[in-house]
């Protein structure tokens, strides 16, 4: 007798995955409601617990895919011929831009997961935790580059300088959420560039 396959998932995980995240990015974990997830990615609440297993782990398997996703534009924007005041400048611009145009105002998903999860979830932090870490090892090593090429002074510490540059983007984002102002956010974005080294100034224009 023919054994009868398996009838394949008439959704793509990933995508169904991308729609929960928005979910809980927006409304947050604990009033996000399995009625909201269920609506946002269009399945039933059996499909829902059959491919993530609760909704707990489906704030996990959001997380790692907020990591995956959006960790190498990080890494490319630092990865451009600039030096890296310039580079920092450039991805603090774009979140400042992002801030102010209206969808950067949820804050970071990592940020807003760590200030949210209780702290007796421990494997729920472990993984913020890893998160954030991976952002500043890309800042470590994009620091460490800069000190070679005679951006940095000799002494710069360049992993505290990483979790410095760290910490100030998760305060950046954390106060765009109350308070978008483009002249507020880039009075701190200036003083983060500020360990980095001051702005060079154009040479003065001699007067004839």
């Amino acid at each position: 007798m023919a054994i009868p396959m398996a009838r394949p998932r008439e959704f793509n995980v990933e995508t169904a995955l991308e729609q929960a995240m928005e979910v809980l990015w927006t409304k947050g974990y604990e009033a996000t409601s399995l009625d909201d997830l269920c609506e946002a990615t269009d399945l039933s609440r059996s499909s829902l617990y059959a491919t993530f297993g609760s909704k707990r782990k489906l704030l996990l398997r959001s997380v790692e895919s907020y990591v995956e996703r959006r960790t190498p534009n990080i890494a490319a924007i630092l990865a451009r011929p600039l030096s890296i005041r310039d580079a920092f400048a450039a991805l603090l611009q774009e979140f400042i831009d992002q801030i102010v145009a209206g969808p950067g105002r949820r804050g970071c998903f990592l940020g807003n997961c760590a200030a949210e999860l209780p702290r007796s979830d421990r494997a729920a932090l472990a993984q913020v935790r890893q998160g954030l870490g991976r952002t500043e090892a890309i800042f470590r090593d994009a620091l460490a580059r800069a000190k070679t090429r005679g951006e940095l002074s000799s002494d710069a510490d360049v992993d505290a300088l990483a979790r410095f540059l760290t910490a100030g983007i998760q305060g950046l984002r954390l106060v765009g959420k109350v308070n978008p102002n483009r002249d507020a956010l880039k009075d701190i974005a200036e003083t983060m560039l500020r360990c980095l080294g001051e702005q060079p100034q154009p040479p003065a224009t001699r007067k004839r």
